[in-house]
């Protein structure tokens, strides 16, 4: 009987064992079986990815539709089907996990902690955290934020930089949260915060499609520089091995360059407005050396 007990105990922890691995074999097997592959976008991270005229579009878009296209071929079924669900920062993951979507394209930071839940591709972004602020107003800096209200976006490690900063100045804050980029940036806008806090990428491409551009300025430091990769099932190496194909191939054959131009440094839908943005010091070292590692 002991024997018995113990042999089923044995075999019930192999089985949990095996657990993981065997969901790991099943994002393309899903995605074979349901003969389609979704695509969770941003609607307002311009330029990397938003949605304009009714179509996800951006950055990131462009690369996911070409590790769509490699599933594709992978699977050899040229006419699957591609359908985008928009997500926000809150819920990103947890569609992920749902698996509601087969991959996230959109401004989600590559960090350690993150990485406990989901998986990343060979990182494709570098953003630098910066602050965007009224152009007539007298701030500069973090310290000029003391006792002001400054807004992040719910669910982004913005909110941990910003604190982290501040603690380390000794200056005070009203921390508030946006529940998408586009609400935050409204919350600056309107005076209801001073600064928002995000992404230079994001904060750029919020003001060149404002009302009036020229009302508002990115001011540094830069508080972090944060890696962003497709956002994908976690413990899945056959589905993650694809994806870092194809993100490191545009790396190395130029794509990724004549994408980065497209995108940062020719006029873009809707409003054929130019962000005129030079490539960061941050892009350019993963330029040099893609990789897929976290962030703390």
């Amino acid at each position: 009987m002991i024997k018995s007990i113990t042999k089923t105990c044995s075999l019930s922890l192999l089985l949990i064992a095996a657990l993981p691995q065997a969901h790991a074999a099943d994002t393309l097997a899903k995605i074979k079986k349901n003969e389609k592959i979704i695509i969770g976008y941003r609607e307002s991270s311009d330029p990397i990815s938003y949605i304009a005229n009714g179509q996800p579009l951006g950055y990131a878009i462009d690369i996911c539709n070409n590790f769509a296209n490699a599933v594709k071929q992978e699977l050899k079924i040229p006419k699957l089907k591609v359908e985008y669900k928009a997500v926000t920062s809150s819920t990103r993951i947890p569609e992920m996990l749902a698996g509601n979507i087969d991959m996230e394209c959109g401004t989600t930071t590559n960090s350690l902690q993150r990485q406990q839940q989901v998986s990343f591709s060979t990182n494709y972004f570098v953003a630098e955290i910066r602050m965007a602020v009224k152009a007539n107003a007298a701030i500069n800096s973090i310290a000029d934020l003391n006792g002001k209200a400054v807004v992040t976006t719910q669910g982004t490690t913005s909110d941990k930089h910003i604190k982290l900063n501040a603690k380390t100045q000794n200056i005070h804050l009203n921390n508030v949260y946006g529940k998408d980029h586009a609400d935050s940036f409204a919350m600056m806008a309107s005076g209801r915060a001073a600064a928002f806090v995000m992404d230079d990428n994001i904060l750029a491409g919020l003001i060149a499609k404002s009302s009036n551009p020229k009302a508002f300025k990115i001011i540094g430091p830069v508080l972090s520089s944060e890696p962003y990769g497709i956002m994908l099932p976690k413990n899945d190496p056959k589905y993650k091995a694809i994806a870092d194909r194809v993100v490191t191939d545009m790396w190395k054959n130029g794509q990724m360059t004549t994408l980065y131009k497209k995108w940062f440094q020719s006029p873009i839908p809707p409003r054929n407005i130019n962000l005129n943005m030079p490539m960061s010091s941050s892009y350019l070292k993963l330029k040099a050396n893609p990789n897929d590692q976290g962030i703390k």
